[in-house]
């Protein structure tokens, strides 16, 4: 029996007998016939490398959110906008010879308190310590020192000065 021979569509030539076409071969629109299995393959490694990239976006931010030493940096470089912004610059808070100035400052005046006081002159006395307390560094500490230290009333007179020592 002769086999039948289905009739070609229009516009295509017989195929030459031979070997089968590979991939160096070009269909009839001019395209290899795997062009569309290999832009699915690069589109899927794009995807992949982009997820990818994400995740490491992700995973080192958060590494670097929570060290410690990035939370300080952030903290000390926030604070010193702030400090810009009011006009006060860094140097001046931390300014080595200030902060010896003001603990001279606070010594002379714990010392002529209490030569004032050692003199009788309870007023002179508090208005020193007043003083004191004003450049201290922690006030709260003085004042409990302060308490077990000097006699009831001159504590009572020191007690009725801060907050004139407030106002000015």
């Amino acid at each position: 029996m002769a086999q039948r021979r289905r009739p070609l569509p229009a516009g295509r030539a017989p195929r030459a007998p031979g070997p089968r076409p590979t991939l160096s071969t070009w269909d009839a629109r001019g395209r290899m016939p795997c062009v569309r299995t290999l832009l699915g393959l690069l589109a899927a490694l794009a995807a992949c490398g982009a997820v990818a990239f994400l995740g490491y976006c992700v995973y080192f931010d958060r590494k670097r959110r929570g060290d410690p030493a990035f939370k300080r940096r952030l903290r000390d470089k926030r604070r010193t906008q702030a400090q810009k912004a009011e006009g006060q610059g860094p140097a001046q808070l931390w300014d080595p010879a200030k902060n010896e100035k003001l603990q001279e400052l606070f010594l002379q005046e714990v010392r002529m308190g209490e030569l004032w006081l050692s003199r009788g002159e309870h007023g002179m006395g508090v208005e020193h310590l007043s003083n004191a307390l004003l450049v201290c560094g922690q006030p709260q500490k003085l004042l409990n020192i302060f308490k077990h230290t000097l006699p009831p009333k001159v504590f009572e007179m020191l007690l009725h000065k801060i907050p004139l020592i407030c106002q000015e």
